[in-house]
């Protein structure tokens, strides 16, 4: 089998959500024997459609702009057995690099008019391949998708073989260690497998590929926080992504928050203990957290038996949680005081990550 995928996002690499599941799912396509090119859209020079029609009456089937669209990419398009569409949400819809490349295909139309279902249309053509369409987008909601969807089914018809919405995207990397994004990743590349071996993805492996991450509870304090870290430091999302920066909480709240989300179940599968924050300064209180066998819980308020208790002004142990201050300076220092089993402050880096 032969495969296009054509990747409009603009963003690459471990920031673009998109390519992640795009590759997770020509992972396994691969996998299953198939041969996959994978053509960057950004990287592209295509003209956008002047509505001339030149393509259906001087010149059938051949576009008047002579750039990589006509040159290389339809001629490809037509050429393959299955072409993936990826295309991160932007506005409800697909982003212009992947409008402008969809208004250039044009040319595999014919001008002429045909009901299509009890709807007027135009002809293909050429025989045109089957498609499958990618979509991510951070709402933790699939309905964030509808107007796409509509678009995408209307558009494509029975051309569609399989659509894959991605909600919570941000919540994915390739460096995620969670047990959710980890299942996802696998049911991508199983994914892809079930497409060129029967050419449809399985329901049950669908629902793996959407299943929630997360939900607006837990992941609005948490994006808010990222965001205004972003604003705070002046760096865009991309920027933080890529330098690894820690989103700054502002309360006891989100810090618990974001402190299970940095939870690494993997690396604290034998571990056990109970630690407890008593903090002081611009954000008073107390919480805790219980680490056991790989499991991770918080509370407010005091735990009744902990094996560590940290006592921290707010403002000092989040410059340690986020980096700007190091942890060992400042215990020597004593900005903050410890009671209890001290390997286990030296041990918190195996078990969170950023």
């Amino acid at each position: 089998m032969k495969v296009l995928a054509f990747n409009s996002s603009a963003r690459t690499g471990d920031v673009s959500k998109t390519e992640i599941v795009l590759d997770y799912l020509v992972q396994g396509m691969r996998e299953a024997g198939a041969e996959v090119e994978v053509i960057e859209l950004r990287k592209k020079k295509i003209r956008y459609c002047i509505g001339c029609f030149t393509c259906w009456t001087k010149t059938p089937g051949i576009c008047i702009h002579k750039d990589d669209m006509t040159k290389e990419i339809l001629p490809k398009y037509l050429e393959n057995d299955l072409v993936i569409l990826a295309t991160p949400l932007f506005h409800y819809t697909v982003n212009a690099v992947m409008k402008t490349f969809i208004e250039r295909t044009l040319p595999i139309a014919l001008p002429f008019f045909e009901k299509r279902d009890g709807v007027t249309a135009h002809p293909y053509r050429h025989k045109v391949p089957p498609i499958v369409f990618i979509s991510v987008a951070g709402f933790p909601e699939e309905s964030v998708f509808d107007a796409l969807k509509f678009y995408v089914n209307f558009l494509f018809h029975e051309q569609l073989l399989a659509e894959i919405y991605r909600t919570s995207s941000e919540m994915i990397s390739k460096s995620s260690t969670g047990k959710k994004v980890s299942d996802i990743r696998e049911a991508l590349i199983q994914g892809g497998r079930e497409l060129v071996q029967s050419m449809k993805i399985s329901q049950e492996t669908m629902t793996r590929i959407k299943k929630p991450i997360t939900n607006f509870e837990e992941m609005a304090p948490l994006g808010n926080l990222m965001w205004q870290t972003c604003i705070n430091e002046g760096v865009t999302m991309g920027d933080a992504q890529k330098s690894g920066l820690i989103p700054r909480p502002d309360s006891i709240e989100t810090f618990l928050i974001l402190m299970k989300f940095a939870f690494k179940a993997n690396k604290a599968r034998d571990a056990r203990f109970t630690i407890q924050f008593n903090f002081s300064g611009q954000v008073a209180g107390e919480c805790y957290f219980v680490i056991e066998n790989g499991r991770f819980k918080t509370g407010l308020g005091k735990s009744s038996n902990p094996d560590l208790v940290i006592e921290s002004p707010f403002e000092v142990w989040m410059d340690i949680m986020t980096k700007k201050a190091d942890g060992q300076k400042m215990f020597m220092e004593k900005k903050y005081t410890t009671q209890g089993d001290i390997s286990i402050l030296i041990r918190m880096g195996e078990f969170f990550g950023n």
